[in-house]
């Protein structure tokens, strides 16, 4: 009696891919679309009625949309909506067995379910930066914007899908290390920064929130990482931790439900 051979990580992704794109067209996948959309629409709304109306619009305001809105808010919340629909789901609903069901590389799932939410909210941070354009952004701008985004969402999101399978309360973790801690960049000293994805969003994009005035007053001078450095920062700590994940994975022991099932 033969073995079927278990397969390669490129055919395990790849059926992954197949059997989980309808998912991403779904009410959660267009819920990830609108986050990074719907504000610059909003913005460009408004900002033609006060065009209309006759007032001043601020030359900069594209960079407060980018980096007080965008960057700041909506990025952090598409790897909050988009990390849980990934392995851990699977996990929690108990129907990872199904997915094991037929020989696969283990260790390639998280990888191949989150690529595919990566490609597709990657797609519409490039649509929401190229909406800045109509908020003043240059051509040049877009392209640092555009790049800044995509490689920080690959990063974020392996961040938290990393936090969701070793954690039980992950998202929560994730949360607070987003929205708390990178925040306080402006006050942390050179080195501390270094940590943070909003060094990196800001050295890719050449550009920084208007809100200096804390780190002005404790004398943090506001360091910059190369733009080519950075993206390889962020794309092998992506890696890292898809790599982690799939050990995780890999080592929890997936017969078992509920809280056993967390290793």
């Amino acid at each position: 009696m033969s073995t079927r051979a278990i397969p390669s990580p490129i055919q395990t992704m790849q059926a992954v891919a197949r059997g989980y794109l309808p998912r991403i067209f779904q009410v959660r996948g267009w819920v990830l679309a609108a986050i990074p959309v719907v504000p610059v629409l909003l913005s460009l709304a408004l900002t033609a009625l006060l065009r209309v109306q006759g007032e001043h619009i601020p030359p900069a305001l594209y960079l407060t949309a980018f980096h007080g809105v965008l960057a700041k808010f909506m990025l952090p919340i598409m790897a909050l909506v988009a990390a849980p629909a990934g392995i851990r789901e699977d996990i929690e609903q108990r129907t990872i067995p199904l997915m094991l069901a037929r020989p696969s590389t283990i260790w390639m799932l998280p990888f191949g379910k989150g690529l595919l939410w990566y490609g597709w909210g990657a797609i519409w941070l490039v649509v929401a930066c190229a909406g800045l354009l109509g908020l003043g952004s240059s051509p040049e701008g877009f392209l640092y914007q555009a790049t800044a985004m995509v490689f920080a969402y690959w990063a974020i999101l392996a961040f938290m899908s990393l936090l969701g399978l070793v954690f039980k309360r992950g998202t929560l973790w994730g949360a607070l290390y987003l929205f708390i801690w990178d925040p306080l960049v402006r006050i942390f000293p050179g080195n501390l920064q270094r940590i943070t994805f909003v060094h990196y969003i800001e050295s890719i994009a050449g550009t920084r929130s208007s809100d200096v005035a804390a780190s002005q007053l404790l004398a943090q001078e506001q360091i910059t990482t190369p733009v080519g450095l950075a993206i390889l920062i962020l794309v092998v700590f992506g890696l890292v931790c898809w790599a982690l994940c799939g050990w995780k994975l890999q080592a929890t022991a997936l017969g078992l439900a509920g809280s056993e099932s967390e290793g």
